[in-house]
Protein backbone atom coordinates (compact mmCIF):
# COMPACT_ATOMS: atom_id res chain seq x y z
CA UNK A 1 0.00 0.00 0.00
CA UNK A 2 1.27 3.34 -0.96
CA UNK A 3 0.93 6.00 1.86
CA UNK A 4 -0.44 8.81 -0.42
CA UNK A 5 -3.23 6.30 -1.35
CA UNK A 6 -4.56 5.38 2.45
CA UNK A 7 -5.35 7.23 5.39
CA UNK A 8 -3.18 7.49 8.03
CA UNK A 9 -3.45 11.13 9.84
CA UNK A 10 -0.95 11.23 12.35
CA UNK A 11 -0.46 13.41 14.99
CA UNK A 12 2.61 15.02 16.60
CA UNK A 13 0.86 16.63 19.62
CA UNK A 14 -0.41 14.54 22.40
CA UNK A 15 -4.44 14.32 22.65
CA UNK A 16 -5.06 16.05 25.93
CA UNK A 17 -8.21 13.96 26.50
CA UNK A 18 -5.94 10.85 26.11
CA UNK A 19 -4.84 9.82 29.38
CA UNK A 20 -3.11 6.49 29.18
CA UNK A 21 -0.04 5.60 26.69
CA UNK A 22 -2.10 2.97 24.34
CA UNK A 23 -4.97 6.15 23.82
CA UNK A 24 -2.58 8.31 23.34
CA UNK A 25 -0.43 6.44 20.48
CA UNK A 26 -3.56 4.84 18.70
CA UNK A 27 -4.39 8.43 18.58
CA UNK A 28 -1.50 10.19 17.28
CA UNK A 29 -0.28 7.41 14.91
CA UNK A 30 -3.61 7.40 13.34
CA UNK A 31 -5.11 4.18 14.27
CA UNK A 32 -8.22 5.60 15.76
CA UNK A 33 -10.57 8.89 15.73
CA UNK A 34 -12.89 9.31 18.82
CA UNK A 35 -16.50 10.39 17.57
CA UNK A 36 -18.33 10.62 20.71
CA UNK A 37 -17.12 9.70 24.31
CA UNK A 38 -16.41 5.61 23.85
CA UNK A 39 -16.94 5.87 20.32
CA UNK A 40 -14.17 5.70 17.97
CA UNK A 41 -13.90 5.14 13.83
CA UNK A 42 -11.22 2.49 13.53
CA UNK A 43 -8.82 3.72 10.40
CA UNK A 44 -7.22 1.30 7.92
CA UNK A 45 -3.94 0.43 10.22
CA UNK A 46 -6.45 -0.33 13.15
CA UNK A 47 -8.63 -2.55 11.28
CA UNK A 48 -5.69 -4.47 9.58
CA UNK A 49 -4.65 -5.51 13.17
CA UNK A 50 -8.35 -6.38 14.23
CA UNK A 51 -8.79 -8.65 11.10
CA UNK A 52 -5.45 -10.57 12.37
CA UNK A 53 -6.55 -10.86 15.55
CA UNK A 54 -9.24 -11.93 14.02
CA UNK A 55 -7.73 -14.71 11.92
CA UNK A 56 -5.95 -15.81 15.42
CA UNK A 57 -9.30 -16.36 17.12
CA UNK A 58 -11.06 -18.15 14.28
CA UNK A 59 -8.38 -20.57 13.75
CA UNK A 60 -8.41 -21.63 17.31
CA UNK A 61 -11.99 -21.47 17.81
CA UNK A 62 -12.32 -23.39 14.17
CA UNK A 63 -10.34 -26.31 15.69
CA UNK A 64 -12.40 -27.18 18.51
CA UNK A 65 -15.10 -27.51 16.42
CA UNK A 66 -17.14 -23.73 16.99
CA UNK A 67 -19.34 -22.55 14.19
CA UNK A 68 -19.20 -18.88 13.19
CA UNK A 69 -22.34 -17.28 13.00
CA UNK A 70 -23.53 -13.18 12.82
CA UNK A 71 -26.66 -12.67 15.68
CA UNK A 72 -28.42 -9.53 15.42
CA UNK A 73 -27.07 -6.48 17.65
CA UNK A 74 -30.63 -5.47 17.92
CA UNK A 75 -32.49 -7.79 20.35
CA UNK A 76 -35.97 -7.77 21.55
CA UNK A 77 -36.55 -7.13 25.30
CA UNK A 78 -39.03 -9.45 25.78
CA UNK A 79 -36.53 -12.02 25.48
CA UNK A 80 -34.45 -9.94 28.73
CA UNK A 81 -37.40 -10.20 30.57
CA UNK A 82 -37.48 -14.15 29.74
CA UNK A 83 -34.03 -14.78 31.24
CA UNK A 84 -34.89 -12.04 34.15
CA UNK A 85 -32.10 -9.65 32.84
CA UNK A 86 -33.99 -6.97 31.09
CA UNK A 87 -34.19 -4.73 34.85
CA UNK A 88 -31.17 -6.54 36.85
CA UNK A 89 -28.58 -5.67 34.08
CA UNK A 90 -29.05 -2.14 34.80
CA UNK A 91 -28.14 0.91 33.06
CA UNK A 92 -25.69 0.09 31.23
CA UNK A 93 -28.14 -2.12 28.92
CA UNK A 94 -29.33 0.68 25.91
CA UNK A 95 -32.48 0.32 25.58
CA UNK A 96 -34.86 2.04 22.71
CA UNK A 97 -38.16 1.37 20.97
CA UNK A 98 -39.61 1.30 17.07
CA UNK A 99 -42.20 3.08 15.23
CA UNK A 100 -44.24 0.79 16.99
CA UNK A 101 -43.50 1.22 20.63
CA UNK A 102 -41.98 -1.92 20.98
CA UNK A 103 -39.32 -2.65 23.44
CA UNK A 104 -35.75 -3.36 22.41
CA UNK A 105 -31.59 -3.43 23.76
CA UNK A 106 -28.85 -2.73 21.92
CA UNK A 107 -26.86 -6.16 22.75
CA UNK A 108 -23.96 -5.77 25.10
CA UNK A 109 -23.96 -9.98 25.19
CA UNK A 110 -26.17 -12.13 23.40
CA UNK A 111 -26.96 -15.27 26.05
CA UNK A 112 -30.41 -14.25 25.35
CA UNK A 113 -30.27 -14.15 21.72
CA UNK A 114 -28.34 -17.38 21.35
CA UNK A 115 -30.44 -19.30 23.66
CA UNK A 116 -33.71 -18.73 21.80
CA UNK A 117 -32.04 -19.67 18.58
CA UNK A 118 -31.31 -22.87 19.79
CA UNK A 119 -34.15 -23.61 21.80
CA UNK A 120 -35.97 -23.24 18.59
CA UNK A 121 -33.79 -25.40 16.44
CA UNK A 122 -32.05 -27.87 18.12
CA UNK A 123 -34.66 -30.82 19.69
CA UNK A 124 -32.38 -33.56 20.77
CA UNK A 125 -29.50 -34.88 22.54
CA UNK A 126 -28.17 -36.28 18.98
CA UNK A 127 -26.91 -32.81 17.65
CA UNK A 128 -25.09 -31.83 20.99
CA UNK A 129 -22.79 -30.40 21.95
CA UNK A 130 -22.64 -27.76 20.06
CA UNK A 131 -20.53 -24.25 20.32
CA UNK A 132 -21.37 -21.21 18.12
CA UNK A 133 -19.74 -18.45 18.27
CA UNK A 134 -19.87 -14.59 16.70
CA UNK A 135 -17.37 -11.38 15.91
CA UNK A 136 -19.37 -8.29 16.37
CA UNK A 137 -19.74 -4.79 17.74
CA UNK A 138 -21.39 -5.05 21.52
CA UNK A 139 -23.29 -1.43 23.23
CA UNK A 140 -23.03 -1.03 26.75
CA UNK A 141 -23.91 2.63 28.15
CA UNK A 142 -20.80 2.92 30.06
CA UNK A 143 -21.13 5.37 33.21
CA UNK A 144 -17.46 6.71 32.04
CA UNK A 145 -15.92 6.04 29.10
CA UNK A 146 -12.18 6.36 29.82
CA UNK A 147 -8.91 4.65 28.94
CA UNK A 148 -9.67 4.71 25.17
CA UNK A 149 -10.87 1.55 23.65
CA UNK A 150 -10.24 -0.26 27.29
CA UNK A 151 -14.04 1.04 28.39
CA UNK A 152 -15.96 2.86 25.68
CA UNK A 153 -19.71 2.24 24.69
CA UNK A 154 -19.11 0.93 21.28
CA UNK A 155 -16.46 -2.11 21.14
CA UNK A 156 -16.21 -5.38 19.21
CA UNK A 157 -16.28 -8.67 21.21
CA UNK A 158 -16.13 -12.28 20.06
CA UNK A 159 -18.62 -14.21 22.07
CA UNK A 160 -19.32 -18.19 22.19
CA UNK A 161 -21.51 -20.28 23.84
CA UNK A 162 -21.63 -23.77 24.06
CA UNK A 163 -24.50 -26.09 24.57
CA UNK A 164 -24.69 -29.24 26.20
CA UNK A 165 -26.64 -32.44 27.54
CA UNK A 166 -24.57 -33.19 30.35
CA UNK A 167 -22.45 -31.12 33.05
CA UNK A 168 -19.63 -33.78 32.04
CA UNK A 169 -19.97 -32.43 28.25
CA UNK A 170 -19.79 -28.73 29.24
CA UNK A 171 -16.60 -29.55 31.75
CA UNK A 172 -14.79 -31.09 28.83
CA UNK A 173 -15.62 -27.81 26.17
CA UNK A 174 -14.38 -25.57 29.26
CA UNK A 175 -11.25 -27.10 29.71
CA UNK A 176 -10.81 -26.72 25.81
CA UNK A 177 -11.55 -23.48 25.45
CA UNK A 178 -9.35 -22.57 28.34
CA UNK A 179 -7.01 -24.21 25.98
CA UNK A 180 -7.89 -22.61 22.78
CA UNK A 181 -7.84 -19.69 24.64
CA UNK A 182 -4.47 -19.77 26.17
CA UNK A 183 -3.03 -20.53 22.69
CA UNK A 184 -4.59 -17.29 21.29
CA UNK A 185 -3.09 -15.12 23.59
CA UNK A 186 0.34 -16.14 23.45
CA UNK A 187 0.22 -16.68 19.34
CA UNK A 188 -0.53 -12.67 20.01
CA UNK A 189 2.64 -12.23 22.08
CA UNK A 190 0.93 -11.43 25.22
CA UNK A 191 2.20 -11.05 28.49
CA UNK A 192 -1.05 -12.23 30.22
CA UNK A 193 -1.98 -14.77 33.15
CA UNK A 194 -5.72 -16.78 33.50
CA UNK A 195 -7.12 -16.32 36.98
CA UNK A 196 -10.13 -17.11 38.73
CA UNK A 197 -12.90 -15.07 38.28
CA UNK A 198 -16.22 -13.78 39.71
CA UNK A 199 -19.32 -13.97 36.93
CA UNK A 200 -20.92 -10.67 37.68
CA UNK A 201 -23.88 -9.81 35.31
CA UNK A 202 -23.90 -12.70 32.90
CA UNK A 203 -24.30 -15.21 36.12
CA UNK A 204 -22.65 -18.90 36.12
CA UNK A 205 -19.77 -20.42 38.22
CA UNK A 206 -16.24 -21.76 37.38
CA UNK A 207 -15.20 -18.60 35.48
CA UNK A 208 -11.71 -17.69 34.59
CA UNK A 209 -10.02 -13.94 32.90
CA UNK A 210 -7.72 -13.68 30.69
CA UNK A 211 -5.63 -10.65 31.90
CA UNK A 212 -3.10 -8.88 30.03
CA UNK A 213 0.07 -7.27 32.71
CA UNK A 214 -0.34 -3.49 32.17
CA UNK A 215 -0.16 -1.27 35.25
CA UNK A 216 -3.34 1.04 34.08
CA UNK A 217 -5.34 -2.30 34.27
CA UNK A 218 -8.42 -1.79 36.11
CA UNK A 219 -8.35 -5.32 38.14
CA UNK A 220 -6.08 -6.19 40.42
CA UNK A 221 -4.31 -9.72 40.03
CA UNK A 222 -3.65 -11.64 43.39
CA UNK A 223 -0.74 -14.31 42.45
CA UNK A 224 1.55 -16.82 44.12
CA UNK A 225 5.21 -16.05 43.63
CA UNK A 226 6.00 -19.84 43.83
CA UNK A 227 2.92 -21.08 42.20
CA UNK A 228 0.60 -20.69 39.04
CA UNK A 229 -2.17 -19.72 41.40
CA UNK A 230 -3.33 -16.46 40.41
CA UNK A 231 -7.27 -15.05 41.03
CA UNK A 232 -8.60 -11.65 40.55
CA UNK A 233 -8.70 -10.38 43.91
CA UNK A 234 -12.60 -10.34 44.27
CA UNK A 235 -11.89 -14.23 44.15
CA UNK A 236 -8.65 -14.85 45.93
CA UNK A 237 -9.72 -17.41 49.04
CA UNK A 238 -7.67 -16.32 52.08
CA UNK A 239 -6.61 -19.20 53.39
CA UNK A 240 -4.83 -18.09 57.47
CA UNK A 241 -5.08 -19.28 60.41
CA UNK A 242 -5.81 -16.66 62.81
CA UNK A 243 -3.90 -17.44 66.74
CA UNK A 244 -5.66 -16.10 68.79
CA UNK A 245 -4.37 -13.54 71.32
CA UNK A 246 -3.94 -15.34 74.93
CA UNK A 247 -4.75 -12.87 77.63
CA UNK A 248 -7.68 -12.52 80.05
CA UNK A 249 -10.94 -10.79 78.78
CA UNK A 250 -11.87 -7.75 80.37
CA UNK A 251 -14.67 -5.81 80.82
CA UNK A 252 -16.98 -3.74 78.21
CA UNK A 253 -16.23 -0.59 78.94
CA UNK A 254 -18.28 2.74 76.98
CA UNK A 255 -15.51 5.05 76.28
CA UNK A 256 -15.78 9.04 74.81
CA UNK A 257 -14.49 9.06 71.16
CA UNK A 258 -15.42 12.99 70.31
CA UNK A 259 -15.24 13.16 66.48
CA UNK A 260 -12.99 10.04 65.81
CA UNK A 261 -15.13 8.59 63.32
CA UNK A 262 -12.26 6.02 61.10
CA UNK A 263 -10.76 3.04 62.32
CA UNK A 264 -7.41 5.03 61.75
CA UNK A 265 -8.47 7.59 63.98
CA UNK A 266 -10.47 5.72 66.61
CA UNK A 267 -7.10 3.36 66.76
CA UNK A 268 -4.59 6.21 67.01
CA UNK A 269 -7.38 7.92 69.71
CA UNK A 270 -6.78 4.86 71.69
CA UNK A 271 -3.25 4.18 71.46
CA UNK A 272 -4.23 0.80 69.77
CA UNK A 273 -3.53 -1.01 66.54
CA UNK A 274 -5.89 -1.25 64.32
CA UNK A 275 -6.22 -4.94 64.08
CA UNK A 276 -8.19 -5.02 67.56
CA UNK A 277 -10.69 -2.71 65.89
CA UNK A 278 -13.87 -4.05 64.58
CA UNK A 279 -15.29 -2.58 61.16
CA UNK A 280 -18.70 -2.54 61.22
CA UNK A 281 -20.11 -2.05 57.71
CA UNK A 282 -24.00 -2.21 56.97
CA UNK A 283 -25.02 -3.61 54.01
CA UNK A 284 -28.44 -4.24 51.83
CA UNK A 285 -28.72 -7.48 51.15
CA UNK A 286 -31.14 -8.74 48.79
CA UNK A 287 -33.12 -5.25 50.42
CA UNK A 288 -32.30 -6.72 53.68
CA UNK A 289 -30.02 -4.72 56.39
CA UNK A 290 -27.53 -6.86 57.43
CA UNK A 291 -24.26 -6.25 59.43
CA UNK A 292 -21.48 -7.02 58.17
CA UNK A 293 -17.95 -7.35 60.50
CA UNK A 294 -14.05 -7.44 59.86
CA UNK A 295 -11.41 -6.31 61.33
CA UNK A 296 -10.05 -3.25 61.17
CA UNK A 297 -7.25 -3.81 59.46
CA UNK A 298 -9.14 -6.16 56.06
CA UNK A 299 -11.61 -4.67 53.79
CA UNK A 300 -14.75 -6.36 53.26
CA UNK A 301 -15.15 -7.95 49.44
CA UNK A 302 -18.81 -7.52 48.54
CA UNK A 303 -18.28 -9.98 45.93
CA UNK A 304 -17.38 -12.73 48.73
CA UNK A 305 -20.44 -11.47 50.75
CA UNK A 306 -22.63 -11.86 47.95
CA UNK A 307 -21.30 -15.71 47.09
CA UNK A 308 -21.67 -16.62 50.43
CA UNK A 309 -24.92 -15.25 51.40
CA UNK A 310 -26.47 -16.74 48.04
CA UNK A 311 -27.48 -13.00 47.04
CA UNK A 312 -28.52 -11.39 44.36
CA UNK A 313 -27.71 -8.36 45.02
CA UNK A 314 -25.33 -6.73 47.53
CA UNK A 315 -24.96 -3.14 48.20
CA UNK A 316 -23.28 -0.96 50.85
CA UNK A 317 -26.47 1.35 52.92
CA UNK A 318 -26.83 4.61 53.13
CA UNK A 319 -25.96 7.32 56.40
CA UNK A 320 -30.02 7.36 56.33
CA UNK A 321 -30.11 3.41 57.17
CA UNK A 322 -27.76 3.54 59.55
CA UNK A 323 -29.24 6.35 61.91
CA UNK A 324 -32.88 4.63 61.27
CA UNK A 325 -31.20 1.50 62.65
CA UNK A 326 -28.44 2.33 65.02
CA UNK A 327 -29.33 6.20 65.46
CA UNK A 328 -26.23 7.25 65.02
CA UNK A 329 -23.61 7.79 62.07
CA UNK A 330 -21.51 5.34 60.45
CA UNK A 331 -18.43 5.75 62.16
CA UNK A 332 -20.06 4.76 65.33
CA UNK A 333 -21.75 1.63 64.26
CA UNK A 334 -20.96 -1.37 65.89
CA UNK A 335 -22.40 -5.25 66.60
CA UNK A 336 -23.43 -4.87 70.68
CA UNK A 337 -27.43 -4.92 71.29
CA UNK A 338 -28.07 -4.85 67.48
CA UNK A 339 -31.70 -4.83 66.18
CA UNK A 340 -33.50 -8.18 66.80
CA UNK A 341 -33.75 -9.91 63.48
CA UNK A 342 -30.59 -7.80 62.14
CA UNK A 343 -28.38 -11.00 60.75
CA UNK A 344 -23.93 -10.53 61.85
CA UNK A 345 -22.07 -11.77 59.63
CA UNK A 346 -18.40 -11.51 59.90
CA UNK A 347 -15.13 -12.52 58.15
CA UNK A 348 -13.11 -15.05 60.02
CA UNK A 349 -10.62 -13.19 61.47
CA UNK A 350 -13.09 -11.58 63.67
CA UNK A 351 -12.58 -14.89 66.27
CA UNK A 352 -9.25 -14.17 66.59
CA UNK A 353 -10.42 -10.54 68.17
CA UNK A 354 -9.42 -10.64 72.28
CA UNK A 355 -10.75 -6.76 73.60
CA UNK A 356 -11.16 -5.59 70.65
CA UNK A 357 -12.79 -2.02 70.11
CA UNK A 358 -16.05 -1.35 68.13
CA UNK A 359 -18.54 1.50 67.48
CA UNK A 360 -21.23 1.78 70.82
CA UNK A 361 -24.26 3.05 68.31
CA UNK A 362 -23.65 6.16 69.74
CA UNK A 363 -22.17 9.28 68.27
CA UNK A 364 -18.67 9.91 69.79
CA UNK A 365 -18.98 6.91 71.73
CA UNK A 366 -16.52 3.50 71.54
CA UNK A 367 -16.87 0.08 73.41
CA UNK A 368 -13.47 -1.13 74.50
CA UNK A 369 -12.51 -4.76 75.59
CA UNK A 370 -15.17 -6.14 73.03
CA UNK A 371 -15.05 -9.82 72.75
CA UNK A 372 -17.09 -11.97 69.89
CA UNK A 373 -19.66 -14.35 71.10
CA UNK A 374 -19.25 -12.89 74.55
CA UNK A 375 -20.57 -9.74 73.74
CA UNK A 376 -22.41 -10.15 70.60
CA UNK A 377 -23.32 -12.80 68.88
CA UNK A 378 -22.57 -13.81 64.91
CA UNK A 379 -25.24 -15.36 62.47
CA UNK A 380 -22.41 -16.79 60.58
CA UNK A 381 -18.38 -16.42 59.83
CA UNK A 382 -17.09 -16.12 56.27
CA UNK A 383 -14.59 -15.50 54.19
CA UNK A 384 -15.58 -12.11 53.25
CA UNK A 385 -12.15 -9.76 52.85
CA UNK A 386 -10.20 -9.04 50.03
CA UNK A 387 -6.77 -11.43 50.05
CA UNK A 388 -3.95 -9.11 50.85
CA UNK A 389 -0.46 -9.08 50.06
CA UNK A 390 1.77 -11.01 51.95
CA UNK A 391 -1.06 -13.51 52.87
CA UNK A 392 0.00 -17.64 51.91
CA UNK A 393 -1.36 -18.44 49.08
CA UNK A 394 -4.57 -19.96 48.70
CA UNK A 395 -2.71 -23.32 47.25
CA UNK A 396 -0.21 -23.76 50.07
CA UNK A 397 2.34 -22.36 48.07
CA UNK A 398 4.45 -19.09 48.91
CA UNK A 399 2.49 -15.82 49.34
CA UNK A 400 0.57 -13.36 47.54
CA UNK A 401 1.01 -10.73 45.02
CA UNK A 402 -0.52 -8.29 43.62
CA UNK A 403 -0.31 -6.98 39.78
CA UNK A 404 -2.37 -5.19 37.48
CA UNK A 405 -4.08 -6.28 34.49
CA UNK A 406 -6.48 -5.70 31.86
CA UNK A 407 -9.63 -8.22 31.14
CA UNK A 408 -8.79 -9.65 28.14
CA UNK A 409 -11.23 -12.85 27.68
CA UNK A 410 -13.60 -14.01 30.15
CA UNK A 411 -14.82 -17.79 30.39
CA UNK A 412 -17.94 -19.12 32.15
CA UNK A 413 -20.21 -22.10 32.74
CA UNK A 414 -23.62 -21.16 32.52
CA UNK A 415 -24.68 -24.20 33.51
CA UNK A 416 -28.87 -24.25 33.30
CA UNK A 417 -29.24 -20.85 34.53
CA UNK A 418 -29.91 -19.50 31.06
CA UNK A 419 -31.81 -22.58 30.11
CA UNK A 420 -34.21 -23.16 32.92
CA UNK A 421 -35.35 -19.46 32.83
CA UNK A 422 -36.13 -19.14 29.26
CA UNK A 423 -37.32 -23.31 29.00
CA UNK A 424 -34.93 -23.68 26.48
CA UNK A 425 -34.69 -27.82 26.27
CA UNK A 426 -33.99 -30.89 24.29
CA UNK A 427 -35.31 -34.28 24.64
CA UNK A 428 -32.50 -36.92 26.12
CA UNK A 429 -31.71 -40.55 24.88
CA UNK A 430 -34.71 -41.89 26.94
CA UNK A 431 -37.20 -39.06 25.43
CA UNK A 432 -36.93 -36.93 28.09
CA UNK A 433 -37.26 -33.11 27.78
CA UNK A 434 -33.75 -31.67 29.37
CA UNK A 435 -32.42 -28.11 30.05
CA UNK A 436 -29.48 -27.99 28.30
CA UNK A 437 -26.01 -26.84 30.12
CA UNK A 438 -24.78 -24.24 28.80
CA UNK A 439 -21.04 -22.27 28.43
CA UNK A 440 -20.20 -18.36 27.81
CA UNK A 441 -17.15 -17.57 26.55
CA UNK A 442 -15.67 -14.17 25.26
CA UNK A 443 -12.74 -11.97 24.10
CA UNK A 444 -12.72 -8.10 23.84
CA UNK A 445 -11.20 -8.24 20.10
CA UNK A 446 -10.94 -3.92 20.53
CA UNK A 447 -9.73 -4.15 23.56
CA UNK A 448 -7.09 -6.44 22.81
CA UNK A 449 -5.69 -3.25 20.19
CA UNK A 450 -5.27 -1.64 22.96
CA UNK A 451 -3.54 -3.99 25.26
CA UNK A 452 -0.73 -4.57 22.59
CA UNK A 453 -0.58 -0.84 22.70
CA UNK A 454 0.60 -0.98 26.04
CA UNK A 455 2.63 -3.57 26.19
CA UNK A 456 4.51 -2.70 22.76
CA UNK A 457 5.58 0.66 22.82
CA UNK A 458 8.40 3.04 23.66
CA UNK A 459 8.47 6.98 24.34
CA UNK A 460 8.63 7.38 19.89
CA UNK A 461 5.73 4.83 19.19
CA UNK A 462 4.21 1.44 18.81
CA UNK A 463 6.31 -1.31 18.66
CA UNK A 464 4.00 -4.10 16.85
CA UNK A 465 4.75 -8.06 16.68
CA UNK A 466 5.31 -9.29 13.82
CA UNK A 467 2.63 -11.90 13.52
CA UNK A 468 -0.14 -9.07 13.94
CA UNK A 469 1.37 -5.82 12.81
CA UNK A 470 -0.65 -4.15 10.14
CA UNK A 471 2.43 -4.11 7.87
CA UNK A 472 5.21 -6.60 7.92
CA UNK A 473 7.64 -3.56 5.79
CA UNK A 474 7.52 0.20 6.11
CA UNK A 475 9.79 1.20 2.81
CA UNK A 476 10.72 4.53 3.21
CA UNK A 477 12.23 6.64 0.33
CA UNK A 478 13.91 9.90 1.64
CA UNK A 479 14.00 12.26 -0.99
CA UNK A 480 11.28 11.03 -3.71
CA UNK A 481 12.51 13.91 -6.16
CA UNK A 482 15.90 12.21 -6.43
CA UNK A 483 15.12 8.88 -9.32
CA UNK A 484 17.41 6.03 -8.17
CA UNK A 485 15.94 6.51 -4.44
CA UNK A 486 12.52 6.64 -6.10
CA UNK A 487 13.62 3.55 -8.94
CA UNK A 488 15.02 1.93 -5.76
CA UNK A 489 11.79 1.93 -3.84
CA UNK A 490 9.44 1.01 -5.91
CA UNK A 491 11.34 -2.21 -7.08
CA UNK A 492 11.46 -3.38 -3.94
CA UNK A 493 7.80 -2.42 -2.78
CA UNK A 494 6.91 -5.02 -6.10
CA UNK A 495 9.64 -7.17 -5.29
CA UNK A 496 8.33 -7.75 -1.48
CA UNK A 497 4.72 -7.49 -2.56
CA UNK A 498 5.48 -10.55 -4.81
CA UNK A 499 6.79 -12.36 -1.55
CA UNK A 500 3.57 -11.98 -0.18
CA UNK A 501 4.86 -9.28 2.77
CA UNK A 502 2.20 -6.81 3.59
CA UNK A 503 4.16 -3.34 3.00
CA UNK A 504 3.70 0.34 3.23
CA UNK A 505 5.37 2.68 1.41
CA UNK A 506 5.97 5.95 1.87
CA UNK A 507 5.90 7.84 -1.26
CA UNK A 508 5.14 11.16 0.34
CA UNK A 509 7.19 13.81 -0.43
CA UNK A 510 7.78 15.14 3.30
CA UNK A 511 10.89 15.75 5.17
CA UNK A 512 12.94 12.99 6.25
CA UNK A 513 12.64 13.28 9.86
CA UNK A 514 8.76 13.41 9.02
CA UNK A 515 8.80 10.24 7.41
CA UNK A 516 11.09 8.49 10.89
CA UNK A 517 9.17 9.86 12.96
CA UNK A 518 5.93 8.66 11.28
CA UNK A 519 7.43 5.08 11.11
CA UNK A 520 8.51 5.20 14.83
CA UNK A 521 4.69 6.25 15.69
CA UNK A 522 3.17 3.33 13.55
CA UNK A 523 5.59 1.12 14.78
CA UNK A 524 6.14 -1.68 11.86
CA UNK A 525 8.62 -4.35 12.51
CA UNK A 526 10.63 -3.87 9.81
CA UNK A 527 12.31 -0.51 8.37
CA UNK A 528 13.59 -0.06 4.92
CA UNK A 529 15.14 3.18 3.96
CA UNK A 530 16.40 4.32 0.53
CA UNK A 531 18.80 6.95 0.85
CA UNK A 532 21.92 8.20 -0.60
CA UNK A 533 23.47 5.07 -0.88
CA UNK A 534 20.65 4.22 -3.30
CA UNK A 535 23.18 4.51 -6.33
CA UNK A 536 25.53 1.72 -4.98
CA UNK A 537 21.87 -0.77 -4.37
CA UNK A 538 22.65 -0.41 -0.17
CA UNK A 539 19.88 -0.03 1.88
CA UNK A 540 19.41 0.61 5.81
CA UNK A 541 17.15 -1.91 7.59
CA UNK A 542 16.12 -1.25 11.10
CA UNK A 543 13.97 -3.63 12.98
CA UNK A 544 11.49 -1.54 15.51
CA UNK A 545 11.48 -4.08 18.86
CA UNK A 546 15.09 -4.14 19.15
CA UNK A 547 15.96 -0.74 17.26
CA UNK A 548 18.83 -2.48 15.40
CA UNK A 549 19.77 -0.75 12.30
CA UNK A 550 22.09 -2.34 9.06
CA UNK A 551 23.02 -1.80 6.16
CA UNK A 552 22.22 -4.64 3.31
CA UNK A 553 22.62 -4.81 -0.38
CA UNK A 554 19.47 -5.02 -2.11
CA UNK A 555 20.14 -8.17 -3.47
CA UNK A 556 20.07 -9.68 0.32
CA UNK A 557 16.88 -8.12 1.35
CA UNK A 558 14.38 -10.84 0.88
CA UNK A 559 16.54 -13.71 2.05
CA UNK A 560 17.37 -11.86 5.28
CA UNK A 561 13.76 -10.94 5.68
CA UNK A 562 12.83 -14.20 5.11
CA UNK A 563 14.85 -15.12 8.04
CA UNK A 564 13.80 -12.59 10.27
CA UNK A 565 10.05 -13.11 9.74
CA UNK A 566 10.80 -16.99 10.19
CA UNK A 567 12.02 -16.93 13.68
CA UNK A 568 9.77 -16.87 16.92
Amino acid sequence: MKQTRTLIPTMREVPSDADVASHQLLLRAGFLRQISSGVYSFLPLAVRVLRKIEAVIREELNAIEAVEVLLPALQQAEIWQESGRLDAYGPELFRLQDRHARQFVLGPTHEEVITTLVRDEVKSYKKLPLTLYQIQTKFRDEQRPRFGLLRGREFIMKDAYSFHDSKESLDAKYTEMQAAYTAIFTRLGLDFRVVLADGGAIGGTDTHEFMALSDIGEDTIAYSNLSTYAANIEMATVNVTYEKANEPLKDMEKVATPNQRSIEEVSTFLNSDTARCIKTLLFKIDGQLAVVLCRGDHEINAIKLKNAVGASSVELADSKDAVELFACAFGSVGPVKIPLGVQVYADHAIQSVVNGICGANEDGYHFINVNPERDFEVTRYEDLRYIQEGDPSPDGNGTIQFVKGIELGHIFKLGTTYSEAMDASFLDDNGKSQPYFMGCYGIGISRILAAIAEQFRDESGLKWPKQIAPFDIHIIAVNTKDDQQRELAEELYSLLKSYRYDVLYDDRSDRAGVKFADADLIGLPVRITIGKKAEDGIVEVKFRQTGESLEWQKEEVTEKLQAFFAMD
